[in-house]
């Protein structure tokens, strides 16, 4: 019974502790993504990037 609190107490503590990024096309999410190897790159945040950071078209 103790293990079984302990797993449903780490369930519900893990989303937490998980914390938030930046929302895609952002400026700081475009920062983030400079630092970020791009061989670790999805094609679609590529895409997001090319649209919103070598354009400049950062969302708010």
């Amino acid at each position: 019974m103790k293990k079984m609190m302990v797993v449903v107490f780490l369930l519900f503590l893990a989303p937490l502790l998980s914390g938030c990024s930046a929302e895609p096309g952002s400026e700081s999410w475009c920062n983030e993504m400079k630092q970020k190897s791009q061989s670790e790159w999805t094609m679609k945040e590529a895409g997001i990037f090319t649209k919103h950071c070598v354009l400049g078209n950062y969302k708010e």
